[in-house]
């Protein structure tokens, strides 16, 4: 009796090329199959690694998550305010590396416990600021829904960085909406400026938690 050997494939191949894939065709358009023809082996070899689609996007976020946090070190000394502002900066950034990085990590189950250190640690902090670990817990949370909110939304109107989508010109669409002058002005707030748009939303939503909780 033989025994199928699995093919010579590792699990951090396949991610990568689906990383790099996801690039070029977005998550609608990101197959196994076509993964697979990138590597040069048949689709069944896929599945040494991975059940399905959705498995493999959970390793794709746990690998996007591993590149975020690998880029934030935070001393002790840093408020929480300022945790909230690196760790959120860094998860947009990690986010806008790949075509629909959003949808991706949105919804995705981490696999393993590694993303449990940097929780543990940021949730920690939280705590040792005058939170409760509730508060904590719906702190760090509203503020990484808001980046992840922020993002897909971005990339609706810019895929990756410098591409951007048909039908998001902002004189055409102030022109076409010049009957009501406040929704036609707020293109040019909603549809450009990411980078501003981002920092002053998350200032906000960081405002709001301190009033909320009356932390120090």
């Amino acid at each position: 009796m033989t025994t199928r050997r699995p093919p010579k494939l590792d699990k951090k191949q396949v991610v990568e090329t689906a990383l790099r894939l996801l690039n070029e065709a977005g998550l609608d358009g990101l197959t196994l199959r076509a993964i697979a023809k990138e590597l040069n082996v048949q689709a069944p070899a896929l599945y040494w690694h991975f059940k399905g689609k959705q498995e493999l996007l959970d390793e794709m976020a746990t690998e996007m998550y591993r590149r975020m946090d690998a880029g934030v070190r935070l001393g002790p000394e840093v408020t929480w305010q300022e945790r909230l502002l690196a760790v959120n900066r860094a998860l947009r950034a990690a986010l806008l590396e790949h075509r629909d990085g959003a949808k991706v990590f949105s919804g995705s189950r981490f696999t393993g416990t590694e993303h449990a250190l940097g929780l543990e640690t940021n949730l920690r902090a939280l705590v040792d600021a005058g939170f409760t670990p509730a508060q904590a817990v719906r702190a760090f949370s509203t503020a990484s829904c808001f980046t992840l909110g922020f993002v897909t939304e971005e990339q609706g109107v810019e895929p990756l960085p410098g591409e951007r989508r048909e039908g998001y010109d902002i004189t055409e669409r102030a022109a076409r909406m010049s009957a009501f002058p406040l929704a036609a002005a707020a293109g040019a707030d909603l549809f450009q400026d990411y980078d501003e748009g981002f920092e002053e939303g998350l200032s906000l939503v960081i405002a709001g938690i301190g009033a909320r909780y009356r932390t120090p």
